[in-house]
């Protein structure tokens, strides 16, 4: 029905599409577009709230530094997801949205205990973004990333099999 590249197609187009979402999600609730606080699903409502909830989270900053830390938080959200929707240099986005979620799951484990982002399927989130870059870049291949010394080309790895087999 589907190979493996078909698959693997989809299964990429999906993961990015969830963690751009969950991002977009979570921008507007905090901008109240999926109602107000109160309202079934709704955690924040309205960007004080979220900017409070940002300040329980990030308790060891000083009270001017709360709000910048929750625009740059909402921007870095934004960024990030239309990256990801976008496509383009994907390991780079896949590898920022793992580094923004996992930002995101030590502040929520650190001020709120292992409960919270746990529920929240953060660190979760935070491995399949990680994954997702994984995979980008190895589909993209090693074109612009560093080789390392020693390493073989995969014309060399074919040339090793085929002379152990021989000498086997």
């Amino acid at each position: 029905m589907f190979n493996q590249s078909q698959l693997r197609w989809l299964a990429v187009w999906l993961l990015r599409v969830a963690l751009a979402f969950s991002f977009l999600s979570a921008v507007a609730d905090r901008f109240g577009l999926w109602g107000p606080f109160g309202v079934a699903g709704v955690g924040w409502g309205d960007f004080e709230r979220f900017t409070a909830y940002t300040a329980r989270l990030l308790w060891f900053l000083p009270p001017s530094l709360v709000s910048p830390a929750a625009i740059l938080a909402t921007a870095a959200e934004v960024i990030v997801a239309g990256g990801l929707l976008v496509g383009w240099r994907l390991h780079w986005w896949a590898f920022a949205a793992a580094a923004l979620l996992l930002s995101f799951a030590l502040a929520m484990t650190c001020a709120l205990g292992v409960k919270a982002p746990t529920d929240y399927s953060v660190w979760t989130a935070a491995a399949a973004a990680f994954l997702l870059g994984m995979v980008a870049l190895r589909e993209r291949g090693t074109e612009g990333t560093r080789q390392f010394a020693g390493a073989r080309k995969p014309e060399q790895y074919a040339q090793a099999r085929v002379t152990q087999k021989g000498a086997s």
